[in-house]
């Protein structure tokens, strides 16, 4: 039975999350986090009843001393978003690879034998699911950049060219990562499975988290989400910048569902793959809206064209997978969510 569990990145934004709701439902938690300056610009608050390890998940030593008593981890740690250009590959490869091998590697050492949880994302599917009309399921390769400066944002058929519907991709659709972060996130899930097959007696959860809002977003980094962005910009008295036509889909998901999905995917003694999401898209242009209605007098977003390299146009999820495996189904509502987000608190 799970008592002590580890979350690695236990002080970001996700992360925090994670740990509230552990120690809400009577755990015993301990958080190895090493406040890395792309998500901490100020100290974060600090639990009283959470044991702190400030260390990087590369020391090894540092994740053996936090390790001590840990029956489950949650892996939250790592570098997310798009980041600055190629030049955050290392960055991305060594706070990502690097530490799910040191963190494995110690779990291996010490003869542990829980669940754990990695926190993985959409991104690794790249684009979504499409269909095309004549040709069913298809493959949407990376968009030309001919295209894309022309205005013509939507992937086409790879087979005769016409345009496709996007779908809600399921956990089985095949992975196809367009950016460092992607690429870093799937490593992830595959050194997780490597261990995993050693270790049989180990139950690995993979959270393929959608588009995550909520309390705590660092603000105005470009390691942020584009809720956080979009709000930043509304309480700087600006415009925010909506890119393409503001029609890209996703599925907003707010922080306190992927905290309580992670509980849950620790104590359901299951190993498996699960979008955590809504399974309800909106579009970008119906995020910077519903933020907008919430700051009165603020500037209207601004659709501004262009496109961000590694970026896709839609990908958003099927839910039903972790509904009826795990029993987990989001409970926030979009708009209820962003009112409430458009007043959180933000990271400085």
């Amino acid at each position: 039975m799970v008592r002590r569990v580890l979350v690695t990145g236990g002080l970001g934004f996700i992360g925090s999350h994670v740990v509230d709701e552990l120690v809400a439902t009577s755990y015993d938690v301990v958080v190895l986090d090493n406040l890395h300056p792309g998500a901490h610009r100020s100290e974060p608050a600090r639990r009283d009843d959470v044991e702190y390890h400030v260390a990087d998940v590369t020391d090894a030593n540092a994740v053996a001393a936090a390790l001590e008593g840990v029956d489950a981890v949650s892996h939250q740690a790592a570098m997310v978003g798009l980041g600055v250009d190629f030049a955050d590959a290392p960055g991305y490869a060594t706070s990502n690879d690097l530490g799910t091998a040191v963190l494995l590697a110690a779990l291996h050492h010490t003869g542990f034998s829980g669940p754990i949880a990695l926190a993985s994302s959409m991104v690794v599917y790249g684009e979504g699911r499409y269909r095309c009309a004549r040709h069913a399921v298809v493959p949407a390769g990376p968009r030309p950049v001919d295209r894309l400066e022309a205005g013509d944002y939507d992937p086409r058929c790879p087979h005769c060219g016409d345009a496709l519907v996007a779908e809600p991709v399921p956990e089985d659709a095949p992975t196809d990562p367009r950016n460092v972060y992607a690429a870093t996130k799937l490593h992830q899930e595959h050194l997780c499975g490597a261990y995993a097959l050693e270790h049989p007696e180990v139950d690995v959860a993979t959270l393929r988290y959608h588009n995550v809002y909520g309390p705590r977003m660092p603000r105005d980094t470009p390691y942020a989400g584009v809720a956080s962005i979009f709000r930043s910009a509304y309480e700087g008295g600006r415009a925010p910048r909506v890119l393409e036509d503001g029609g890209q889909l996703r599925d907003f998901v707010h922080v306190t569902d992927v905290a309580r999905a992670n509980r849950i995917a620790l104590e359901s003694g299951r190993s498996g793959v699960w979008n955590v999401a809504t399974g309800t898209p909106h579009t970008v242009w119906d995020l910077a809206s519903a933020l907008h209605r919430a700051f009165a007098g603020a500037p209207a977003p601004e659709v501004v064209g262009g496109w961000r390299a590694g970026d896709v146009r839609h990908v958003f999820a099927s839910a039903d997978k972790a509904r009826t495996e795990l029993g987990f189904s989001a409970t926030v509502p979009f708009d209820a969510g962003m009112h409430d987000f458009a007043r959180a608190p933000l990271r400085p």
